[in-house]
């Protein structure tokens, strides 16, 4: 008998399971078959022909009689073209015609007919999720890969172009790669704060909203600059942390983005004809959605009563929870999704209702309709609503520049690291519980809040909502306890209804 077996992965949601690949040649028979079982996908009972035309175009010869290939455990559905590699290089090692590699090797490659090793999606979890359960696993990837493993200890990779390869790895002409972590990529072009004229309030706003990570909607007729802002945001966020980045990568990795390590915040502007396939992640083998690609950024949701009303409802749990779950039938996937709601939106249909210099046409059921697109519970989870009025022409027209993104992006960092050093994370992210402890407002704040809760019919909701504002607010001054002037800074934020 001719066996071997070796490892690789297969991914279930943003898990991933060990696989182990089997391989048995049977020579006595008298046809040449390859037969591969244990549950593989289309894709993977392609893999037979890409192997057999890879092996023979790489100068190594495809062994007589029939060869069985397992991928254990055959419970689980196997989906991907990853499972090239490590089926010819069992292969091999079953006819004799490389040497056997260790119990702890994993491989993962997509092979083309001329023998060349293809990039393939979802290495950085592969690698991740493996060496967390394994420290002692050495992996063999594609080199159009390599970016992906610079989170991996020194020492543990090896990266190849061709199947001919593996042969010079167990003759040791190949070393193992040494990946170097890149904590930051290449400058984006992110638009600067700089462009934008006037609107003051509605910076003022945004930069707080980042500061604590709240969720922020900007509510304003049509070229009030609500886009420029949102789109400038990415530009005044703090750095990526190492595990902010892993984490980041990984999702996109499993979502099919190959060899992108995602070292800047990510931004995320779905259409608002998407579904709600789309925003949360789906598909018979699960894959993340809008919500999870945002996971430590922004998704930023323009015209948002345009959007079907269940994509938005669809937000609730995971801003709520900062993770998705996705059930299917046949498998349940739990992915993260700890992102800030940006959402921007006209007042009405036609876009100028409360506009001072041009006449809004809509009827007032129709207002009223337009905006209760958005629910009360999606409502309540905003922190910062602002109500952006038309630029002045004054303002507009002048010539010197606002203030640079780098200059708000320094507030932004020294306010978010005065809250993680309290108390370990940002505002927008506490509990109601965890507010109280953290609120620490002196007696006059206290009093002018209880006031103002009164006369403005404040819900509770709504009151947690101003007092999370205030802490941001005060943190930003550097300040220990939440201050009169931080509350009332506050309730500028806290949004009117649009019909009053």
């Amino acid at each position: 008998m001719k066996y071997s077996n070796l490892k690789t992965g297969s991914v279930n949601g943003y898990n991933v399971e060990d696989i182990i690949v089997e391989i048995d040649i049977n020579s006595k028979s008298t046809f040449q078959t390859f037969k591969i079982v244990g549950l593989p996908s289309a894709s993977v009972l392609e893999s037979e022909k890409r192997v057999i035309s890879a092996l023979r175009n790489s100068g190594f010869t495809v062994p007589n009689g029939s060869i069985v290939a397992n991928l254990s455990p055959s419970s689980l559905k196997k989906e991907g073209t990853h499972f090239d590699l490590p089926l010819a290089c069992a292969v091999l090692e079953a006819s004799g015609q490389i040497k056997k590699f260790k119990e702890n090797v994993y491989l993962f490659g997509e092979l083309g007919l001329n023998g060349e090793v293809r990039a393939v999606s979802g290495i950085a979890l592969f690698l991740m999720a493996i060496k967390e359960k394994n420290k002692e696993a050495v992996f063999i990837i594609p080199r159009e890969n390599q970016e992906e493993s610079s989170f991996i200890d020194f020492e543990s990779v090896f990266v190849i172009d061709r199947v001919s390869d593996l042969e010079k790895i167990g003759n040791g002409e190949i070393s193992s790669f040494s990946p170097v972590f890149s904590y930051y990529g290449e400058n984006e072009d992110i638009p600067d704060f700089s462009d934008i004229h006037g609107q003051y309030i509605m910076k003022r706003a945004a930069e707080i909203a980042v500061s604590g990570f709240h969720n922020l909607l900007l509510r304003g007729s049509p070229g009030s600059g609500k886009t420029m802002v949102a789109r400038r945001l990415p530009g005044i966020m703090p750095d990526m942390e190492k595990e902010e980045i892993i984490e980041s990568t990984k999702i996109y990795s499993v979502a099919g983005y190959i060899n992108k390590v995602i070292n800047r915040r990510p931004f995320r502007s779905p259409h608002h004809s998407a579904s709600s396939a789309s925003i949360i992640g789906g598909g018979s083998n699960p894959k993340p959605g809008e919500i999870s690609l945002a996971h430590n950024g922004i998704l930023f949701m323009d015209e948002f009563p345009e959007y079907k009303s269940d994509v938005i409802e669809s937000l609730r749990q995971p801003m709520e929870d900062g993770f998705i779950t996705v059930t299917r039938s046949k498998s349940v996937a739990v992915f993260p999704a700890k992102f800030m709601l940006v959402a921007a939106q006209n007042p009405c249909p036609c876009g100028y209702y409360g506009d001072k210099e041009k006449e809004c046409t809509c009827s007032l059921n129709s207002v009223l309709s337009y905006n209760r697109k958005i629910s009360g519970p999606i409502m309540d989870r905003i922190d910062i609503i602002i109500d952006v009025p038309r630029v002045k022409i004054d303002e507009l027209m002048e010539k010197a520049s606002g203030e640079t993104s780098s200059s708000i992006k320094e507030r932004v960092t020294k306010c978010k690291n005065f809250q993680i050093m309290r108390q370990g994370k940002l505002n927008g992210k506490l509990t109601n519980k965890e507010l109280k402890e953290y609120a620490n407002m002196d007696s006059d704040a206290e009093l002018f809040l209880k006031n103002a809760a009164s006369v403005l019919k404040l819900s509770a909701r709504s009151v947690n909502r101003v007092i999370r504002v205030s802490r941001t607010i005060s943190d930003s001054f550097e300040s220990g306890k939440i201050l009169k002037n931080h509350i009332s800074e506050a309730l500028n934020y806290h949004g009117k209804d649009i019909i009053s």
